[in-house]
C-alpha cells in the first residue's frame, strides 16, 4: 500500500490506499500532519481507501483540527462507499468538507 502525494493547483493532495486502521493510522497521521504543517490546504482523497476504524478517522480528525490553526483547510474527496458510512455513522460528515471529485475540491478552493 503506498500513498500518494502530490501538489495540485496550490493544494497538497493527499491519495490514501488500502485499510487505515489501527497498524497504519500513526503513518497516516504523520503524513497528514507533515501536509498540514506546508501551510496549504489539504485535500485527502479516500477512493481506495477500503477500511478505516477509530483510529483511522481519529488521524483525520488531528489534521483537521491542526489545520485549522493553521488557518488552512483540510477536506475529503472521492470518499469510498465503505469509508463513508463510517462518516455518516460518527456524523464526521458535517464536520468534514466532502466533495465527490478532486475537480470540485479544486473549484471550491479558488
Amino acid at each position: 500500500m503506498t500513498d500518494q502525494i502530490s501538489e495540485q493547483d496550490g493544494c497538497v493532495i493527499v491519495a490514501l490506499e488500502g485499510d487505515v486502521d489501527l497498524d497504519r493510522a500513526p503513518e497516516v497521521r504523520s503524513e497528514l500532519l507533515e501536509c498540514v504543517g506546508r501551510g496549504r490546504d489539504v485535500l485527502v482523497d479516500l477512493s481506495r481507501v477500503a477500511y478505516i476504524d477509530s483510529s483511522g478517522i481519529a488521524s483525520l480528525v488531528e489534521a483537521l483540527q491542526s489545520a485549522a490553526k493553521n488557518g488552512t483547510a483540510l477536506a475529503l474527496i472521492a470518499v469510498s462507499a465503505e469509508a463513508l458510512k463510517v462518516f455518516r455513522l460518527a456524523r464526521l460528515d458535517k464536520v468534514f468538507s466532502i466533495y465527490p471529485d478532486l475537480n470540485s475540491a479544486l473549484a471550491e478552493s479558488r
